[in-house]
């Protein structure tokens, strides 16, 4: 016997696969498993879901209903649940837990009980105009002069710092003079007795903008 015809008698021959190799029903699984993986990715990313848009600025307290808001679709993905699907509907006597901003979703976070809240609006009136671009959302520092025996008013003294403004207008006379600004700020409750005991004692009141505090 010829040494090619040796080696070609014992080569091993290739067998064709048979679909009940178990490596290849693996191998099978594994491609549809990976498959239907990035379908439902795919698909997951799609998906949208309708939650309530803030369509005008609503103030810290105010009490709020689903027709106070649009309805628009987004992709929330893995925040879903933290934003109120507008199919749910907004539950009876909720009032905005902080300033809701024109354009924002709404999320679950942003409802609450009224007696639940930490900052209770308190309005002044301001004589002094405020910077330009003060706006709801804005932080200002608030000092308070109290009178004094000689009909004027003690050294001013600071009683609020970085307070939240949730609305501010400006009140004019018929004449157009007179100007002046009300804002309401929010104010904790422990800061409380101090801003009130300052207005019923006709304090001189005086707001300065603290732009360091952001918004």
């Amino acid at each position: 016997m010829s040494l090619a015809t040796s080696m070609q008698a014992s080569a091993p021959r290739l067998k064709k696969p048979s679909w009940k190799d178990p490596r290849l029903l693996l191998g099978i699984l594994l491609v549809l498993a990976s498959t239907a993986g990035v379908v439902g990715l795919v698909g997951a990313a799609d998906e949208t879901t309708d939650v309530f848009a803030v369509e005008e600025a609503i103030p810290l307290g105010t009490r709020v209903t689903a027709e106070d808001f649009a309805v628009v679709p987004v992709r929330l993905g893995e925040v879903s649940g933290a934003y109120l699907p507008a199919a749910d509907g907004i539950p009876e006597n909720m009032v905005a837990s902080s300033l809701l901003r024109k354009g924002e979703l709404l999320s679950r976070a942003d409802l609450g009980k009224a007696d639940e809240l930490d900052r209770k609006p308190v309005g002044l009136r301001i004589d002094d105009p405020l910077p330009a671009g003060t706006e709801a959302g804005s932080r200002v520092d608030v000092w308070v002069s109290m009178p004094d025996e000689r009909n004027g008013f003690k050294e001013p003294k600071q009683i609020l710092t970085a307070a939240e403004i949730s609305e501010l207008s400006v009140d004019e006379s018929v004449l157009g003079a007179n100007r002046a600004m009300q804002i309401l700020v929010l104010v904790e409750d422990d800061d409380l007795p101090s801003l009130l005991s300052a207005q019923s004692n006709g304090a001189k009141i005086s707001v300065v903008l603290n732009p360091a505090a952001g918004s």
